[in-house]
């Protein structure tokens, strides 16, 4: 009884701790100019909560074209990666071929290294293929993650091999064998994998910002980090356009929780 309270009590100070920055996010996005932020102590409520804020960024920057641009970029990237994530996780799990240990500890090996020291050369790439100042250069790093193909591997690995046996026995191509057995079986790993593809494609920064040089083509990060600039840095306003850019990844993981919780649970473990 006593362990349970203390979990009970631990896991409400966490949701404190994870919710609190959103929920002070939201209040300041909703307190009018003549609240003063800085005041001590601080109060989360605002004294007369108003929406001004929010008509004052939609009128002076062009946010609904930014999240078109980020939502195009962002269901492309998600599409491509859970495509050749699937794909290449299906060969390093049912394939044999030579080298394959060697690829797969390269590609855990990858996943240590973080994307600035690949920056350079993705963006050299990028350049000769002719997607600077495109959409399509936007998704380019996203198109397909090391995360991905492990997280995908571990599930096409949890898939009884009878399954495929029989399949095979029946005249099934590898093709089908993937797309029509194995795919349904790891639907909450993709999920998963589509949530986590979203997330860091929406809320991608640094990639955006070497690429791209037209204002018309900004994603919403870029666009809510000219707010600071255009209004001297009013927290009030970059606030609003800060859940303005959060609400499509909440409704993302609200209508995706389940699938969600199942694949991060079961999906990336092997049974």
């Amino acid at each position: 009884m006593h362990r349970a309270l203390l979990r009970y009590l631990v896991l409400c100070l966490w949701a404190v701790l994870t919710v609190g920055p959103f929920l002070w996010l939201l209040s300041t996005s909703l307190k009018g100019p003549g609240e003063n932020l800085f005041a001590y102590p601080p109060s989360l409520l605002p004294a007369e909560p108003t929406l001004a804020n929010y008509e004052r960024v939609l009128q002076s920057q062009p946010l609904w074209s930014y999240l078109r641009n980020s939502a195009l970029v962002a269901v492309l990237a998600v599409g491509c990666n859970l495509l050749f994530s699937s794909l290449a996780g299906f060969a390093l799990a049912r394939l044999y071929f030579k080298g394959k240990a060697l690829i797969f500890a390269a590609l855990l090996a990858s996943m240590m290294m973080p994307f600035q020291l690949l920056m350079i050369p993705v963006y050299e790439l990028a350049v000769n293929l002719g997607l600077r100042n495109s959409l399509l250069g936007l998704l380019l790093p996203h198109a397909c993650t090391a995360f991905g193909i492990f997280l995908m591997k571990q599930a096409f690995e949890g898939v009884p091999r009878s399954l495929e046996e029989a399949a095979v026995m029946e005249g099934v191509s590898l093709w089908r064998v993937w797309w029509y057995v194995f795919v349904p079986l790891v639907r909450p790993s993709l999920a998963t994998l589509a949530v986590f593809s979203f997330i860091a494609v929406w809320g991608d920064f640094l990639w955006p910002l070497i690429i791209i040089d037209e204002p018309s083509l900004f994603t919403l990060p870029l666009g809510v980090n000219r707010l600071s600039s255009t209004f001297s840095l009013d927290w009030r306003l970059v606030a609003a356009g800060a859940v303005f850019s959060l609400i499509p990844v909440l409704t993302v993981f609200a209508f995706s929780q389940r699938y969600f919780i199942d694949g991060a649970l079961k999906g990336a473990v092997k049974e």
